[in-house]
Formats: C-alpha cells, structure tokens, sequence
C-alpha cells in the first residue's frame, strides 16, 4: 500500500485539504519528532506529514531531528518521502519563484547527527555504508518533473543543492566558493534529510523553491528572511498543487 511522508509542511494547514485526520504524538528510538504526525488521505492516497521546523517555526535548522522524522515516517511504513525547502538561486538562469528539482547535493554542515548508525555489531561485514551516488529517487524526481511540465511551471529538471549549517546565512566569499564547487542552489536542511532517509531506504524527492540570489550578486540586494517568506508564500500553491498532482500519481 502506497503511503506518503510530507516533510515540510507550509500550507498543508488548509482543514479541507487532507481528509480523515488524525493528529499523533509519537516518539522513536531517536526522541520526538519535530512536530506531532499529521495523518489522513489525499486525493486518495493515505499521507503522514511533518511540520520540519515545528508547528510554529520554533526550530532552527540545526536543531532539527532529523533522524527522529525519519523514523518516524518509516514507523508509519511510509513508502515514499516528498519534501520541500526554500533555497537560494547560485544561478544567473535560476529565477526567484523557479522550482528546482535537485539530482544531487553537497553537505556542508558541521554539527548535525548525520546518521542512523553510531556503532556497528562486530565483524566488518556488519557496518553500514549507505551507497549516496544517486541520492535523490530517480521514479519520484520524474513524476515531479512531468507534473511540473503539466502545470507549466517554471521549473529545472536537475540541480545540484548544498546545505549549510545556518540558521546564518552565507559570506559573499563562502557563496562564491559554492558557486565554483557546482552547486545550483543553496539551503539550510535538505542534508541530513536525505542521507538518513536513503539510511532507511525510503525514495525521497525534493521540491526546492528559489526565494532569492544568496549573496553572491553584487547588483542584488543580499538575502534577507523576509525576502525568503514573501517569495516562498506567494508560490505556496503551485508547491501545494504540484505536491498533491505526484501524490496522487505515485
């Protein structure tokens, strides 16, 4: 049975929009998650989300349980995890407002639990090397991508995203320095997300929302994070849409 994780959570608070609700508080092996689990249907798909940063925004990036949120998707026997994250454009063809659909990522964070496993059972062949070649589920990148063409949004089918530790944003010398690494977009909690979900073999996708050109312009404005909710907020709904679209389609 097909059941979806949604990580995230802006504008899913919308009452009408997932149906047979019930809200739980669950713990795991690794503490609360961020938010209680909201779990219902939509559009006949049953679905379990989480709010990332908590119900009210209350937590910082790095502060974020990660591990916790997935568990707890897996102990809901999530098949499927779809996310979404504002980031910033490191691209002159990545507009404000343009959804990224990222293949790839670079982390660097310093001081988050990165993954499941903090020792392995004796004997070599028990560790844990988790294969991150291809991080990003290629079936689930796709569905969002023939979506995203279907609604004729304006969207890159591919992008490389990298994650800082935050919650401060980055120098004109550190954002440089992504640029010339290949990084496309740049955000705060896509990674260890997506590590600790392919750690328990859940396909994970991303939704990435460009709000703003970090501040490596020098003939724009450096970010600001009312720069970041005033964008993000006025293309919620094509978010909202395209996630309900590859749900359903999943």
């Amino acid at each position: 049975m097909i059941k979806v994780g949604i990580i995230g959570g802006s504008g899913f608070d919308d009452p009408n929009l997932i149906q047979h609700v019930e809200v739980r508080q669950v713990k795991t092996s690794f503490g609360e998650p961020t938010s209680p689990l909201t779990i219902g249907s939509i559009r006949g798909r049953e679905v379990v989300m989480i709010a990332r940063h908590g119900k009210q925004h209350t937590i910082p990036p790095t502060q974020i349980n990660y591990r916790a949120n997935i568990q707890a998707l897996k102990d809901q026997n999530c098949t499927h995890i779809l996310a979404t994250a504002a980031c910033g454009s490191l691209r002159d063809e990545i507009l404000r407002g343009d959804i990224v659909i990222p293949d790839q990522f670079i982390d660097f964070t310093r001081f988050r639990a990165i993954t499941f496993y903090e020792s392995f059972l004796p004997g070599a062949e028990n560790a844990k090397h988790t294969p991150m070649a291809d991080p990003f589920n290629e079936p689930l990148r796709k569905k969002l991508i023939a979506n995203a063409k279907e609604m004729e949004l304006k969207y890159h089918e591919r992008g490389t995203i990298i994650t800082i530790e935050g919650p401060r944003f980055s120098t004109r010398a550190e954002s440089h320095m992504f640029r010339l690494w290949g990084a496309d977009v740049i955000n705060m909690t896509i990674a260890p997300e997506v590590i600790i979900a392919n750690e328990a073999q859940i396909p994970y996708a991303a939704i990435a929302i460009s709000t703003d050109y970090d501040c490596w312009k020098i003939n724009e404005t450096p970010v600001e994070w009312s720069e970041v909710l005033t964008t993000f907020n006025k293309n919620v709904e094509h978010i909202k849409e395209l996630l309900l679209k590859t749900i359903q389609s999943i």
